[in-house]
Order: C-alpha cells, then sequence, then structure tokens
C-alpha cells in the first residue's frame, strides 16, 4: 500500500509540474497577414470620348483585350492634316526632281540656233578676214565680225548652261531639302496615327476588373483611370514582423499558412521579399534605457502550389513558432 502511495504521489507531482510548464509556457505567435495582388489603373495616353465599353467590373479579361475604344474628331482631323502635308512634300520633292519635257525641248532648241549663229558668224569673220588682207575692206568690218562671233559663242555657252540645268533640274542641296521635308511631313504623319491607335484601350495584363471608372460618352483627359485590374492568377501573402522575430528568415524559405475565408490550412508558401519598412522622424537608434529600438519588415510570401479563390484583402494566419524552415 506504501509503494502504491508513493507512485501517486509522484504522478500527481508529475501532473502539476506539466499543468504548472503549460500555463507558464508562452503562447504560439500568431500572425495575421493579407492576400495582395498586383493592381494596375489603365488610362489612354491621348484625351477622348468613350465611345464604347467592351468590360464591366467583376469580368475578367486577357492580355490584348479591347476594353475600351474611344473617338476623337480632333485627332481624325488632325490625322488628314498631316495626311496633307505628306503629299504636299511629296509632290515638292517630285517637282524639283524633274523637268517638263517641253522646257528641254525648248532649251535644245535654242543651242540649235546659238550653234547656228556661231557657225554663221564664224563665216563671216573667215571671210572679213581675207578681205581685209587684200585690203578689200575696212578693218572696222573685220572687228565688227570679231564682236558678232563672240557674241555668238557665248550665247550658245549659255544655251548649254540652260540645257543642263533643265535636264538635271535641281541642285543636290535642294533635293536633299525637299526629302528631309517629306521625312518630316511622314513622322508627323505617323505620330498622328499612333495617336489614333491610342484611342484603343488594350488591357495590359490578364486579370479580373475591380473598378470601372470611364462611361459611355464620358469624356477623359490623357491619363485620366479608365478601369483597375487585379492580378489575381498572381495572388502573394504580406506579413509585417518585427525585426527580432525574423530569426535568420531569407528568401526562399518555407512556411506553412491556414486561410479562414477559405477553410484551408496548411497550405506551404516561399519567401520572396523581406523589405524593412519606412523609417520616421520619430525612430531613434537607441532608448535611454540603453535598447534598441526594432523595426518592421515586410515579408512577402508565394503559394507554392495554385490555390483555388484566392482574392486580395483575405486574412492569412501563420504560427510562428511552428514554422517549418
Amino acid at each position: 500500500m506504501r509503494h502504491i502511495g508513493w507512485v501517486l504521489v509522484v504522478a500527481v507531482l508529475a501532473a502539476l509540474g506539466a499543468l504548472l510548464w503549460f500555463a507558464t509556457r508562452p503562447p504560439p505567435l500568431i500572425l495575421q497577414g493579407e492576400v495582395s495582388a498586383n493592381r494596375i489603373d489603365i488610362s489612354a495616353r491621348v484625351a477622348g470620348r468613350v465611345a464604347k465599353l467592351n468590360t464591366d467590373v467583376g469580368k475578367e479579361v486577357k492580355a490584348g483585350d479591347v476594353v475600351i475604344e474611344l473617338e476623337s474628331p480632333q485627332l481624325e482631323a488632325a490625322r488628314l492634316a498631316a495626311s496633307a502635308a505628306v503629299g504636299v512634300a511629296r509632290a515638292d520633292l517630285a517637282r524639283i526632281g524633274s523637268t517638263r519635257p517641253e522646257t528641254i525641248d525648248a532649251r535644245k532648241a535654242e543651242l540649235a540656233a546659238a550653234e547656228a549663229d556661231v557657225k554663221l558668224y564664224q563665216e563671216v569673220y573667215d571671210r572679213q578676214t581675207q578681205l581685209v588682207r587684200s585690203g578689200s575692206t575696212p578693218q572696222a568690218r573685220v572687228d565688227e565680225a570679231t564682236r558678232n562671233l563672240d557674241a555668238a559663242i557665248r550665247k550658245r555657252e549659255a544655251s548649254e548652261a540652260n540645257l543642263r540645268l533643265a535636264t538635271q533640274g535641281a541642285s543636290p542641296e535642294e533635293r536633299a531639302l525637299a526629302a528631309a521635308q517629306v521625312k518630316q511631313a511622314e513622322a508627323g504623319l505617323a505620330q498622328r496615327e499612333t495617336d489614333i491607335g491610342e484611342l484603343t484601350v488594350r488591357a495590359p495584363i490578364a486579370g479580373q476588373v475591380t473598378t470601372r471608372v470611364a462611361e459611355l460618352g464620358g469624356n477623359y483627359g490623357a491619363g485620366a483611370p479608365l478601369l483597375s485590374l487585379i492580378d489575381i492568377a498572381h495572388p502573394w501573402f504580406t506579413f509585417n514582423l518585427r525585426e527580432d522575430l525574423l530569426g535568420g528568415l531569407k528568401i526562399g524559405d518555407r512556411f506553412k499558412v491556414d486561410i479562414p475565408a477559405l477553410g484551408r490550412n496548411g497550405i506551404e508558401v516561399r519567401v520572396t521579399v523581406i523589405n524593412v519598412q519606412g523609417q520616421y522622424a520619430t525612430w531613434r537608434a537607441t532608448r535611454a534605457t540603453g535598447g534598441f529600438d526594432l523595426r518592421t519588415f515586410e515579408v512577402r510570401a508565394e503559394p507554392v502550389a495554385a490555390v483555388e479563390g484566392l482574392r486580395p484583402g483575405m486574412s492569412v494566419i501563420a504560427q510562428w513558432t511552428d514554422r517549418s524552415r
């Protein structure tokens, strides 16, 4: 009986010790985070009026889908003006680079007449030179024939130059200037066509529409938000931890979380980002007692496997003392 009493005493003491240990043991650290996802505000680069809405709040879109179509009579008018400017510049380049056949024919006829005059006055000069040697004509006639021959030769040279100018057209500098003006006009047209293309607003990523600001028929300026998308296919979890709780946590470590909204427990996640939170004016390097202020870090983690039903804003619970890394 005495042995049984000692056994009972030992059992009671052990039970009391266990209760005392559990009572004094600190509770496990519970971290609460939040599901987050990329959000994109969609806007147009140019101003316009909403002509067509192809989506609405709650609908999912694919990357490249046309979500909104705008219209702008001003941009259409500017495009037409730019197109006309291109036509003018090209016509001017063609005009400078060519000469009408009638002009060339006229210059050739002038050259032929000048060559005939040179031939005629050359014969008169030769005849007067022979006559002056025999004393049959005065020197004045020779001088006159000489002047007429020189004038005919100069006229022929001028006619040759006019023919070359008519055949070759404008100078290289004028051609280069006209070509540059064509490129300038084409660049202006390309800019206007680009602006017209910006009236069609496309989804940059696949996601779900969470906000719609645009209304049918409304006018919106360049850069004004029209729609908001969230990338629900690539969510992550965000936690805020004091630096003394990091415990050597590093990128790539894994731990498990619970998602109450989905009734899912033990979901394995992988750490992707560890960033220190902002520093404010009230932060101090050390306290007067000698202790250090502790900074807060943002820890981001992504689920290792896809989790259906995750939505931004859902709570995420992690028992930090039981984490496995």
